[in-house]
C-alpha cells in the first residue's frame, strides 16, 4: 500500500512539473514511521433516506428563515453533490471526507477559490444546523478552516461607460431597466419582482433578502424612462418586468421583436426571470462595447456614486438593504485621489 501511495503522490508532481528524483526517497523516508492502509468503503451500507430526510429538515429551517428559491436550491445542490461524493451517512462524515472533497473540487474539476469557498460555505451551514439541532453527535466541519480567497478590487462603471450604455439602450423596456438599477440599486431578483401597486410616486417598495422590504427612490431619469415604458404597455400584468410569453408555430418558438411587451399576448402575469435581465442587460453592455455588463455592477455604481456626491454611507447602507455597513463597504469604488481629498476635508 505505501509503495502504491508514493507512485501515485510522484505521478500527480511530474504531471504538475514539480519532481525531482531525490523526492521518491524523501517520501520513503517520511512514511517509514507511518502504517498506511487504503481505506475501503465498499461494505460501508448508505442509508439514502437518513440523509435525504436530514436535508429536507435543513432545507425546511431554510424557507422558514425566508431564503429565496434560487438559494435553497444552491444548498441542496451542493449537499447532494457532496454526499454523492463521499459515499456517506451525513453522521459518518469527517473533517478530512470535507478537506478531500474541497481539495478534489479545486484539483481536478478546476473550481475557482470563489466556488470552492462557497460550497464550503454552505456546508459548513449545513453541518452547524445539524449539531446544534442535535441531529448529530460531533461536528466535522468546526475542525475545517475556511478557504482564504483573494479580494480583488470590483469597479463601479465610470460616468463615461454608464452614459455609453444609456446611449445603446433600444427600447423603453432597456432604458427603464438600466436607469432604475442605477437610480435604486436593487438587486435583480428584487428588479424583477417590483409590481405596478409597489410604485408609489418616486418610491418603490421592494422585497429583499429574507422577506425583508426597504423603499428606493426614483431620480428624475428613472421616473421618466418608467412612465414612458408603462404608457407603451397595453397589458394587464401586475409585473412591471414581466416574463415574455414565447408562442408557438409548428413545434418551434417564434422569435420575438425587441419590443415583444407592447403586444398584450405576448406578457405574462409573472415576473420575468432573472436570467432574462440578466441577458437583456449583457447585450445592452455589449452594443455599449463597455466589458462586464452586468446588473449585479450598476448596484456597485448606485452606491459609489451616491457616497461621491455626499450620501453618509449609513443612509448607503441601508438603501442597499445591507444589514451591516462591512458589508456595503465592499461594494464601493473609491479612488485613492478621491480618499485624499476626504482625508484633507475631514481630517484635522
Amino acid at each position: 500500500m505505501k509503495s502504491e501511495l508514493i507512485n501515485k503522490i510522484i505521478q500527480m508532481l511530474i504531471k504538475d512539473g514539480c519532481y525531482r528524483q531525490e523526492m521518491q526517497a524523501e517520501l520513503e523516508i517520511i512514511l517509514s514511521e507511518y502504517e498506511v492502509d487504503k481505506r475501503h468503503t465498499e461494505v460501508m451500507v448508505i442509508n439514502e433516506d437518513e440523509n435525504q430526510m436530514l436535508i429536507r429538515k435543513f432545507i425546511t429551517a431554510k424557507i422558514v428563515k425566508g431564503l429565496s428559491d434560487r438559494s435553497l436550491e444552491y444548498y441542496k445542490n451542493t449537499i447532494d453533490q457532496f454526499l454523492s461524493r463521499v459515499q456517506k451517512n451525513v453522521a459518518d462524515v469527517t473533517a478530512d471526507d470535507i478537506r478531500l472533497y474541497i481539495a478534489l473540487r479545486r484539483k481536478r474539476d478546476g473550481v475557482t477559490d470563489t466556488t470552492a469557498g462557497n460550497e464550503l460555505r454552505n456546508l459548513r451551514s449545513f453541518y452547524n444546523w445539524l449539531y446544534t439541532e442535535e441531529l448529530i453527535a460531533s461536528n466535522p466541519i468546526s475542525k475545517v478552516e475556511p478557504i482564504k480567497q483573494a479580494k480583488t478590487k470590483k469597479e463601479a462603471f465610470s460616468e463615461y461607460e454608464v452614459e455609453l450604455i444609456r446611449n445603446e439602450c433600444r427600447t423603453s423596456r432597456e432604458t427603464a431597466m438600466v436607469e432604475i438599477l442605477l437610480s435604486t440599486g436593487c438587486r435583480v431578483n428584487e428588479l424583477a419582482h417590483i409590481k405596478r401597486a409597489d410604485i408609489k410616486g418616486d418610491s418603490v417598495l421592494v422585497h429583499g433578502k429574507g422577506n425583508k422590504d426597504r423603499l428606493v427612490y426614483l431620480n428624475a431619469k428613472a421616473h421618466i424612462a418608467l412612465e414612458r415604458y408603462m404608457s407603451e404597455r397595453k397589458d394587464k400584468s401586475d409585473y412591471i418586468f414581466p416574463k415574455c410569453l414565447a408562442t408557438l408555430l409548428d413545434g418551434k418558438i417564434n422569435s420575438v421583436k425587441g419590443d415583444w411587451y407592447k403586444e398584450p399576448d405576448l406578457v405574462a402575469n409573472e415576473p420575468s426571470d432573472t436570467g432574462n435581465i440578466e441577458t437583456t442587460v449583457r447585450r445592452i453592455g455589449r452594443r455599449a462595447g463597455v466589458k462586464n455588463t452586468h446588473p449585479h455592477r450598476f448596484r456597485r455604481t448606485c452606491a459609489t456614486f451616491a457616497l461621491r456626491r455626499g450620501m453618509p454611507i449609513e443612509q448607503v447602507s441601508r438603501m442597499l438593504g445591507h444589514e451591516q455597513i462591512s458589508t456595503t463597504q465592499i461594494y464601493l469604488d473609491l479612488t485613492e485621489e478621491e480618499l485624499e481629498q476626504a482625508h484633507r476635508r475631514y481630517v484635522v
